[in-house]
């Protein structure tokens, strides 16, 4: 499966466009994380946790926006975006949104 985020795939023509495609995760944060970030903006640095906790979330929704994709039959996704919310304190919805559209080489 293509995923991209432009409008257009070079080299290849869309030939059917099915709509919007998106898979989401909500995911909270965890004591334990909290306390290691506390100490981290004391003494500065990157916050390995987090980071690993947020690669973590867009991977599980960018599969589940190519899991919609597929049911659907197509074989690319074009224009693919992320967009997070808050939900409540402590908990973020990571969102992956995008096209879904069957592309043909040119």
């Amino acid at each position: 499966m293509l995923v991209v985020t432009g409008n257009d795939i070079p080299g290849k023509r869309i030939v059917k466009t099915l709509g919007i495609v998106r898979g989401n995760t909500v995911r909270a944060r965890h004591v334990g994380h909290d306390i290691v970030a506390g100490l981290k903006n004391i003494v500065g640095g990157e916050i390995g946790e987090y980071a690993k906790l947020v690669a973590e979330s867009r991977e599980q929704s960018l599969d589940r926006m190519k899991e919609q994709a597929e049911q659907l039959g197509v074989n690319a996704i074009v224009a693919a975006r992320f967009s997070t919310s808050v939900m409540q304190a402590g908990a973020a919805e990571l969102l992956a949104y995008g096209t879904a559209v069957v592309v043909e080489d040119e």
